[in-house]
């Protein structure tokens, strides 16, 4: 970890950029070398919920936990929990991602003083936050410093030509196969899981509309259902998509995951676009850029590897769930939910396996979990006439080029202890969709 440690004035050069659950998000504004063009993740108090439950060691994690990556000695031996996240992506995910789509960053330290003067400069200047946000959590010793991924520059180096970049959440992009899926939830083998969440969110009036957004379509590998899947995200952006210009957002997630896209907003955009999308026709500058995301998508790459990590649960949370509670040695609730001649086809298999093999299966599902909730940075900018060391695409609709780079973020460690929140999720949404379609059978 760096010894240089940041001070309480050294939080004037750092401006809010956006949070999660989890974490703050600052870019740097300063003008010191070993910061410019970076960004500052800073944890925050953990909301119920999201804590870790259980008897943790020294970094954080529960003994069962520990037995699950004990395979990475880094990770189970170190004694602070700051690190934890900063390791498994570092050991775990860059690995399976391929480094060049993933950045681990570098730890910090940091004074209390300097947290406390973030949380004070956010507060003050009345920054539209989430719902009930938590603040920074003030006993840290550090921060994690990474790439500003909404930027070219690097190192001391300013850049100045303008910078586009699409947040993308991409969510799960194969439909499960598993043999565990109960014979009333066979849909799930059909319809895919991002559809049906879209359901229950309706229901529960956390969205305006339903997404035309198939996950499927991103993964697809096809340049016209990339194309599709990134027309779905820009006309319905909830909380899967945003642009940003130079740091700054631009497009998506201003209303949060109510987000759709009006004509207001779309013509703000485009005017927006013109100094970077060179077109005589103003009308179709929103569908080159459409074009632009789905060739640099379709050009990286990046998705395929993604996809592979995603498909390490082979067995669905429906089959994960009688995993876990063998190996926390409780009662298996889901069992005690099903018929007995059920159970005793579908999961004597399950709880039959030896101990090494249901360990590997949790291991596979929260690494899988993560793939499915990050997110893609995707950022393009106007290729000058010198080398190039990213990737390059053409848009053909204005005959201009482009080079862009594609990252892998919010990459953390799913906590164990959130399996039953998984499976209780997984019920609700299967709950809802089957209602839905009842409903409309019913109908005349």
């Amino acid at each position: 970890m760096e010894e240089i440690v940041l001070e309480p004035k050294d939080a004037v050069d750092w401006s809010y950029r956006g949070e999660g659950a989890i974490n703050l998000v600052l870019a740097y504004t300063g003008s010191s070398p070993t910061f410019l063009g970076k960004v500052m993740r800073i944890k925050k108090k953990l909301k119920k919920g999201y804590e870790n439950g259980g008897d943790t060691s020294g970094n954080g994690l529960t003994s069962l936990e520990n037995i699950i990556w004990g395979g990475i000695k880094d990770l189970v031996s170190c004694q602070n929990k700051e690190m934890v996240d900063y390791l498994f992506v570092k050991h775990v995910m860059r690995p399976l991602l391929g480094h060049k789509h993933v950045n681990a960053g570098i730890r910090r330290l940091v004074a209390t003083e300097f947290l406390e003067s973030i949380e004070k400069m956010v507060r003050s200047q009345h920054i539209s936050r989430r719902d009930n946000a938590s603040s920074v959590d003030t006993n840290l010793t550090s921060v994690l410093l990474m790439d500003d991924l909404t930027s070219f520059a690097q190192g001391h180096v300013e850049d100045h030509v303008p910078c586009l970049t699409v947040e993308i959440k991409p969510k799960c992009g194969f439909l499960p196969s598993s043999s565990f899926i109960s014979e009333e939830n066979l849909i799930k083998k059909t319809i895919p899981l991002f559809e049906m969440y879209q359901v229950r969110k309706l229901r529960e009036n956390e969205i305006l509309e339903i997404s035309k957004y198939d996950p499927l379509d991103l993964f697809s590998g096809s340049k016209d259902r990339i194309h599709k899947a990134i027309k779905a995200l820009y006309a319905t952006p909830q909380t899967n998509f945003r642009v940003f210009l130079n740091g700054s957002l631009v497009f998506g997630g201003f209303r949060g995951s109510k987000c759709i896209a009006t004509s207001k907003d779309e013509l703000a955009f485009e005017h927006i676009l013109k100094g970077i999308i060179k077109t005589e026709d103003d009308s179709v500058r929103a569908n080159s850029f459409i074009e632009l995301v789905a060739e640099t998508i379709y050009a990286s790459g990046a998705l395929d590897q993604l996809l592979e990590v995603q498909k390490l649960d082979r067995y669905n949370i429906e089959a994960v769930i009688h995993a876990y509670y063998d190996l926390i040695d409780h009662p298996c609730k889901a069992c005690q939910e099903l018929e007995k001649s059920k159970l005793s086809n579908q999961f004597g298999a399950m709880h039959a396996m030896p101990q090494d093999e249901k360990v590997n299966i949790l291991k596979n599902f929260l690494i899988s979990s993560t793939a499915t909730d990050c997110s893609v940075m995707v950022s393009i900018r106007s290729r000058g006439t010198g080398l190039s060391s990213h990737g390059n695409v053409h848009l053909e609709s204005t005959k201009q080029d482009f080079e862009y780079k594609v990252h892998f973020i919010d990459l953390d460690m799913r906590p164990l202890n959130r399996m039953e929140s998984y499976y209780e999720s997984d019920k609700k949404i299967m709950k809802t969709y089957l209602e839905m379609l009842k409903t409309k059978g019913d109908q005349p």
